[in-house]
């Protein structure tokens, strides 16, 4: 499932080609996907200018001329792409070749600096959605969201609040989008293991009796933060069904510290721990023994 820097890559290659666009068509080649389309949906977009692009967690949000907001979830193999760009490399878990079957939902758009363009979504498996609406508390996708990690209001005495007194296990809350949206298996895992925090600690445990974060959480918070820019500035990790729209690969999974890494040496400085994998709500955790505590 594609996480936080996934879906920002992906809203950065499309932005620059969107942004001023004016749909001109909207082709549903079904009635839904992992769920129906909004009612008149494909009539709601027509007409109107794509003014800017945005993401809220894993969602993509395309803000409309009309006031509306156009909202897609990538779901497992959910991606967009041009037919008229030639992709400059397939990702290495894609064929070359592409599958019009998968083609769900086309839009023809009228670029201020391309001319006409058609933006295709395709989803193999269907997980991905999309909805419409008018404000974003009106969307039950975004609500209850927690702080987006990236966010100013995202820092360890907001985590600290969420934290006290909660059993759950680090990954769970972690996990949980109403603690911190956006984060998924792969980075939380990463952030862990960044900040030396075993995945099976509970999340009470980061918290002192005053309510403050302890340094721990400190380092938790920032370790979630600077995994994620520099896996956006990777481009993303290229696992599966994930692409940038121009086709090409994400790259951070090369700097794995743990994710996908069992029994292979941990890469902390002067540490001797053997990378070990367990499973939390039948969900893969990878982490150190050793460093992690």
């Amino acid at each position: 499932m594609p996480e936080l820097p996934e879906v920002e890559t992906v809203r950065r290659g499309l932005a620059p080609l969107v942004e001023g666009a004016r749909i001109r068509k909207v082709t549903l080649n079904r009635k839904d996907l992992r769920f129906p389309f909004p009612e008149g949906f494909a009539e709601a977009l027509t007409g109107a200018t794509i003014e800017t692009t945005a993401r809220r967690a894993k969602y993509l949000l395309f803000r409309l001329s009309t006031g509306k907001t156009w909202l897609s979830h990538l779901g497992m193999t959910g991606s967009f792409r041009f037919a008229e760009i030639t992709f400059k490399e397939p990702s290495r878990y894609y064929e070359p070749t592409i599958d019009e079957k998968h083609d769900h939902v086309v839009l023809e758009l009228e670029t201020p600096k391309d001319g006409v363009l058609n933006l295709i979504y395709s989803d193999a498996r269907r997980f991905g959605f999309m909805d419409l609406f008018a404000r974003d508390e009106d969307s039950s996708y975004l609500e209850g969201l927690g702080p987006e990690p990236l966010g100013n209001s995202f820092n360890a005495e907001e985590m600290a609040e969420r934290f006290k007194g909660k059993k759950a296990p680090m990954k769970a809350a972690l996990l949980d989008q109403r603690v911190v949206a956006g984060l998924g298996n792969i980075y939380v895992s990463e952030a862990l293991h960044r900040a030396h925090i075993l995945p099976t600690l509970p999340a009470a445990k980061l918290v002192l009796k005053t309510g403050k974060p302890s340094q721990r959480l400190e380092l938790l918070a920032d370790g979630v933060r600077t995994v994620l820019i520099e896996a956006i500035e990777a481009g993303g990790s290229t696992l599966r069904d994930f692409r940038a729209t121009d086709g090409s690969s994400g790259y951070f999974q090369h700097r794995f510290a743990v994710y996908d890494r069992e029994g292979e040496p941990c890469p902390t400085p002067q540490c001797r721990g053997i990378i070990k994998r367990i499973l939390q709500s039948g969900r893969s955790t990878f982490y150190c023994p050793v460093c992690q505590r």
